[in-house]
């Protein structure tokens, strides 16, 4: 028999009472939100075993910061932001795990499967080596910019997510695309 899943309003109170201490209300929490974590990270890293680390990074955040969450938005779309982060993070850690393992490389690496292939970029990887390149100058364009194009947020939840205000936020994610659009390109 399978669990029917928690609606939007359930898991808002879920989350106000594990934020308030409330022990059983976090796991059944992070129970119920793990499946949609695990498929934000997915939408970032193609390597299943590596979604499922980030994911586990997610929950671990999410556990640990829930007081960063001020019931002011979604709870779910509070943790999509932990979880993107997440797999962004777990993302920059295997790079520099793979750069220091191979310090000598033997050529271009190999173009990644198409079948991981992202609608916005050539490939995830493209996406995430823009995202990077991008927030090494303009990190403010770089969130943002994830949450409107790759996971369709509206400009006013990233607003208050961001905390910014809403015609900013639209300014960020129009500048951001300028930046990204000859990075996919494969042009710098």
């Amino acid at each position: 028999m399978t669990e029917t899943p928690l609606g939007p309003d359930e898991i808002d109170d879920l989350a106000r009472r594990a934020r308030d201490g409330d022990r059983d209300a976090l796991e059944d929490l992070l129970a119920a939100v793990r499946p949609r974590a695990l498929n934000v990270c997915r939408g970032v890293l193609p390597y299943t075993p590596d979604a499922e680390d980030a994911c586990q990074e997610a929950m671990i955040n999410v556990a640990t910061k829930i007081g960063g969450w001020n019931g002011q938005g979604r709870f779910t779309t509070w943790m999509h932001v932990v979880a993107v982060n997440s797999a962004r993070s777990t993302y920059r850690r295997m790079k520099n795990q793979a750069v220091a393992t191979d310090p000598h490389d033997h050529g271009p690496l190999e173009r990644p499967d198409p079948r991981t292939t992202s609608v916005i970029a050539g490939t995830r990887l493209d996406l995430l080596e823009a995202m990077e390149t991008i927030e090494r100058d303009h990190p403010q364009f770089v969130e943002p910019l994830l949450l409107r194009d790759v996971y369709g947020l509206p400009y006013d939840e990233i607003a208050r997510l961001v905390g910014a205000p809403l015609g900013t936020v639209k300014a960020q994610i129009h500048h951001g695309r300028k930046l990204a659009r000859p990075l996919l390109r494969g042009q710098e």
